[in-house]
């Protein structure tokens, strides 16, 4: 496996708070090509993770600052952000 195929991967607001974490730096899984492909590893990594990423189709998806969906592609060097959608007053 090649250790430089590395991707940042971000969590804002109250996934923020169940991940433990803003940011965490990871070597991407062989097979993962899409956001779709990251999520079963990510959960995998701690029970907040999972708490966290459960509901994806409640979860927004940004990959390098452009939003996507779980069929966005990614590879080495990308940023992955997921946060919650937003509510307006």
């Amino acid at each position: 496996m090649d250790t430089g195929a590395r991707l940042s991967v971000r969590y804002f607001a109250w996934m923020r708070e169940h991940t433990g974490t803003d940011l965490e730096t990871i070597t991407i899984p062989e097979g993962v090509t899409n956001v779709g492909d990251l999520v079963p590893h990510l959960t995998a990594m701690s029970d907040g993770h999972a708490l966290a990423l459960k509901n994806m189709k409640a979860v927004r998806v940004a990959v390098n600052r452009a939003y996507g969906d779980l069929d966005t592609p990614v590879s080495a060097g990308d940023e992955v952000a997921f946060f919650p959608p937003v509510t307006g007053g």
